[in-house]
């Protein structure tokens, strides 16, 4: 026996378990049955539902197993007389005031109070007052609340201090006047509230899109991976009656543990948007026609073949699958496309000759929460990966400094030091850490930052920041905002070089399944694998502002989707053929396109998702897609086959992901990439602001952006501006702002906002507002309107 650990008998069974550990905890890893309530093991102990009393040997009355910590030599009996009648009256309390409600109960089926009031409950009670009522409270439009119902385990109330890090829901009150609710009737806005649900040991949380839609014994439960974030957090998708009812997380330590954040819960209600499209349609004469698949397919590929190769472009969604990346370049390529890219949100490409194959974490998620310090930037992880985010959190619970350089400041869930720039600004503040991190590891200035860091004056705040970074675990994340940043180049090369003069490793927050993308070769630089091309194609930028394009195919693209959508739409209209493959039309999109073909959502086909560490995770379709849409994969065999291209005849999605992972077995991934020769410096443009555009949570892709519950968690858009910026230009709180970029203008609602740089205005990407604006960080012209 081990030195850690002690023994100890349970039922006369003999069990091993380190000294002090609960005691709830040894049990269920020996698989015996303790009755619990308030207990969860991601959760701190609460030991107020009493449920989990057991006898221990020489203890005066019954004690809580949760709360009991083990020590050598101690014995338990959790099925004993003593044991039995305590855990029956505890039952016969929390039932005291608990309506009948399992009838109409959203959780009936799948209640622990069901479960354990059968199991450890009396057949009568002696209780025959009248039970209390709970006023229900309005959590928001993702909870549905019946408050009478809640026996005060409060699981809800520690998962919003502990896993969230947001104090949103309390208890007020005591004894039988004790309630569960928010702080001044708020609403949940927690990026994880849904969690709360799942903790629920009744029915008190109950999920309100998916209220009275069908009873837990009818539905069946599919495994399957959220597609929305870098994460790729393992889900249940629940059905009935050949549609998907409800999501809820799958428990996966190495990935999402046993949370899944609201945008994967949710998101599914985008399946029954009215803009679905059902039927392949083609655009004659301004006005759209149903076709069959046959005559839809031979119209793509006559256009297909009879193009010149440097007139189309290929531009594909970060979204899709590693399958639908790999034949959507395999197809183009094969008829020797080159415009091929699937960074639709990024603009600077001036180094990605030297960039890594992959934007990869550069460690895995669990090894993410072990690190001692790390510096966030362009990133706001609680947005846009919250369960890497939780991750994070747990580090800086566990003592990690955590540094952030943004162009706004953020509302972290944890301790932190922000550094706050203008976009603009975000090179100079990283340029004052390189070369003061240079400086210390006593390094030379490489030539390619030689200018850059010629006028940098090393600052003692900017020495007491880099002390942040010295630790033996050190990381550097390069997020969402930094890839999308106009001089990214700059942003990675300097980046790479903190990381080199501090020893910390470097790693990326990539768009949802980007990752495939880059293995899989959906670039018009690189080939799968990262391999070499004989003639580079143009990125996307150079693809929506290029005259000799004439033919776009865009694949699970949308034009909230894009760096610019205003540039986006004028190349759209531009262009003679618009080949939109997509489960979705919205109006622009019947606008701009000319061939419609509905393809099916990630639960609606099989395929795979690469994470940001690398993990491969596949999937299968739960339900069948709706009218005649497709697979995507299928549509692009057939479509290959029609083209006459060698070697598309997969019988299903396994075939396809045996040739990729062939194809990919000599990859080794690097976060570090070679230098570039220049970096591409943005200049500010006179007598305009600075636009932060970052894209908003909810917003992200097409999915999301059609599901009711969490657009209204999203609110109206608005224009943030600095107190300041307000003040100088005449502008009050609600005052109609008029925004321009280019040649197009937006009037929104201005809000005052102290997170926001002076000089700069906030206005999220991804939104129906931001449609008529151009680059999500570049200058912008406001007025009064």
């Amino acid at each position: 026996m081990s030195e850690d650990f002690v023994s100890f008998e349970v039922n006369g069974q003999t069990l091993q378990a380190r000294p002090g550990s609960m005691l709830i905890a040894a049990t269920d890893a020996a698989g015996i049955t303790v009755p619990r309530f308030c207990y969860h093991k991601k959760l701190s102990v609460a030991a107020n539902c009493r449920m989990c009393l057991v006898e221990v040997e020489r203890a005066p009355k019954p004690l809580p197993a949760c709360a009991t910590p083990i020590v050598a030599g101690m014995k338990v009996w959790t099925h004993s007389a003593k044991a039995r009648a305590a855990q029956q009256d505890v039952m016969e309390f929390l039932l005291i005031n608990h309506p009948l409600d399992c009838p109409i109960c959203d959780q009936g089926g799948e209640c622990e109070l069901q479960d354990l009031s059968l199991g450890f409950g009396n057949s009568s009670s002696e209780y025959v007052e009248i039970k209390r009522v709970v006023r229900d409270k309005d959590l928001g439009p993702l909870i549905e609340t019946a408050m009478t119902r809640c026996i005060h385990c409060t699981r809800c109330v520690r998962f919003g201090e502990e896993i969230a890090g947001m104090r949103e829901l309390g208890a007020t009150g005591r004894s039988q006047y004790t309630e569960i609710g928010t702080y001044v009737a708020k609403t949940v806005s927690s990026e994880l509230s849904g969690n709360v649900i799942d903790v629920c040991p009744v029915g008190a949380l109950t999920a309100k899109p998916s209220r009275y839609t069908a009873r837990p014994w009818e539905m069946r439960a599919y495994d399957s991976i959220a597609p929305h974030d870098c994460v790729g957090s393992n889900l249940h998708v629940h059905t009935a009656r050949g549609k998907v009812v409800r999501v809820v997380p799958r428990e996966n330590e190495a990935i999402n543990e046993c949370w899944i954040s609201d945008r994967d819960r949710f998101s599914y209600e985008g399946l029954k948007s009215q803009e679905r499209l059902l039927k392949p349609q083609i655009k004659r004469d301004g006005h759209w026609k149903e076709v069959s698949w046959q005559e839809a397919l031979d119209n793509v590929s006559g256009i297909l073949r009879k193009q010149l190769s440097f007139n189309v472009a290929a531009l594909a969604g970060p979204s899709s699958s590693a399958e639908e990346f790999f034949l959507f370049q395999k197809l183009m390529r094969g008829l020797n496309i080159t415009n091929i890219d699937h960074r639709l949100r990024q603009v600077d490409f001036s180094d990605q000759a030297v960039a890594p194959i992959a934007p990869s974490l550069g460690m895995s998620l669990v090894e993410l929460e072990q690190q001692q310090a790390i510096f966030l930037i362009g990133a706001y992880p609680r947005h846009d990966q919250p369960l890497l985010n939780h991750r994070i959190r747990k580090a800086s619970l566990a003592g990690a400094k955590i540094l952030a350089l943004n162009p706004r400041q953020f509302a972290f869930n944890y301790d932190l030091v922000q550094i706050v720039a203008t976009p603009l600004a975000m090179v100079d503040e990283l340029a004052v850490l390189v070369k003061a991190s240079l400086e210390a590891a006593d390094l030379a200035i490489p030539q390619v930052v030689a200018e850059l860091l010629a006028n940098v004056q090393v600052t003692e705040t900017a020495r007491a920041q880099l002390e942040q970074l010295k630790a033996e675990r050190a990381l550097i994340l390069l997020g969402q905002i930094a890839i999308q940043h106009p001089a990214f180049s700059s942003l990675r090369t300097l980046a790479s070089l903190l990381a080199q003069a501090t020893g910390a490793k470097l790693g990326y927050l990539p768009e949802a399944n980007s990752m495939a993308a880059h293995l899989a070769g959906v670039l018009p630089h690189r080939r799968i694998a990262g391999g070499a091309v004989t003639n580079e194609g143009l990125t996307v930028s150079g693809a929506l502002t290029d005259k000799n394009i004439s033919t776009l195919v865009l694949m699970n693209a949308e034009l909230d989707d894009f760096a610019s959508p205003q540039q986006a739409l004028k190349a759209f209209r531009a262009a003679k053929h618009v080949i939109v493959f997509a489960p979705f039309a919205d109006t622009l999109a019947r606008d701009y396109a000319t061939i419609l073909l509905p393809t099916s959502t990630f639960v609606e086909t099989a395929g795979s998702f690469i994470n940001a560490e690398g993990v491969w995770q596949s999937f299968q379709g739960v339900v069948t897609p709706p009218g005649e849409a497709r697979p995507l994969w299928k549509v692009l065999r057939v479509l290959g086959n029609a083209l006459n291209l060698p070697d598309f005849d997969y019988l299903d999605t396994n075939e396809i992901l045996a040739e990729l992972k062939l194809n990919l077995q000599a990859v080794k991934l690097s976060t570090l990439g070679t230098l570039p020769t220049r970096l591409s410096l943005p200049k500010p443009v006179a007598h305009t602001m600075q636009r932060i555009g970052e894209v908003a949570m909810y917003r992200t892709d097409a999915l999301v952006r059609r599901a009711k519950a969490l657009q209204a968690m999203t609110g109206s858009p608005v224009v943030r501006m600095h107190p300041l910026d307000m003040d100088h230009l005449g502008i009050s709180a609600k005052d109609l702002v008029r925004l321009g970029q280019g040649d197009s203008y937006v009037q929104l609602p201005a809000e005052m906002d102290e997170a926001i740089p002076v000089g700069c205005v906030g206005v999220q990407s991804g939104t129906e507002a931001a449609r008529a604006l151009g680059a999500a960080f570049g200058s912008i012209m406001v007025d009064k309107g």
